[in-house]
């Protein structure tokens, strides 16, 4: 992990799942309990449903649809909202991410929270996890209409919270969304090593990567 060069950084931008909450709630959520709950549904087996689940999500990753909770719902007719709180108490914030942004507050720097999650999704975490005291703004890509994958997303942010893209730092755990904020200039880049608790650390390819938010702290 190399050191950040906190004077030169005025703004953080952070996503949420997997870099500030554990990946462990969605990873189980999709995997296991939609399948469960699909089979269910539909008088199907389990292994069934997962074979009809798997392309559908393979087709719809890394687009807005993959992220937003309606689209789901019509998709899979199940109600995505309301069985995530059946799974709601694995919800759970990464080790000593708490630290880091009361570090960050403590800094003076403009902090905001960037995700792909729908709406639905932010408030379901934010009654579990008292986030929101430590942001500037909590923005959903779905208010912008372009998941972060896209250059339209960084263009509508910028715009929206004004920033200078040199002088932020942006944390996330996906390659691909990292990726599309380098091509837009955003300075300081790091991905997560262990977004998911109970899987092993991932390779993070080019990206210098966080595994304790306390390595991060000036």
């Amino acid at each position: 992990m190399h050191a950040l060069d906190w004077p030169e950084i005025d703004t953080v931008l952070l996503d949420m799942d997997g870099t500030l909450l554990d990946l462990h709630f969605d990873n189980h959520f999709w995997m296991e309990h939609v399948p469960q709950r699909y089979a269910e549904r539909h008088g199907i087996s389990r292994a069934m449903a997962e074979l009809e689940l798997l392309p559908l999500f393979r087709e719809h990753a890394g687009t807005l649809n993959w992220y937003c909770t309606d689209f789901w719902t019509r998709e899979l007719d199940l109600p995505i909202r309301e069985i995530k709180r059946e799974v709601a108490h694995l919800i759970a914030l990464r080790p000593d991410a708490d630290t880091f942004l009361a570090a960050l507050r403590a800094a003076g720097k403009r902090v905001a929270l960037i995700t792909n999650a729908h709406r639905d999704s932010l408030t379901l975490k934010l009654e579990r996890i008292e986030l929101a005291p430590w942001f500037d703004r909590l923005i959903s890509s779905h208010d912008y209409g372009f998941p972060k994958e896209d250059p339209q997303f960084w263009q509508a942010l910028q715009a929206d919270f004004g920033f200078d893209p040199a002088r932020s730092l942006f944390i996330d755990d996906s390659l691909p969304i990292l990726r599309s904020a380098r091509r837009f200039g955003i300075g300081h880049l790091l991905a997560v090593r262990r977004p998911d608790s109970r899987k092993p650390a991932k390779d993070t390819e080019e990206f210098a990567a966080v595994e304790d938010y306390r390595d991060l702290l000036p």
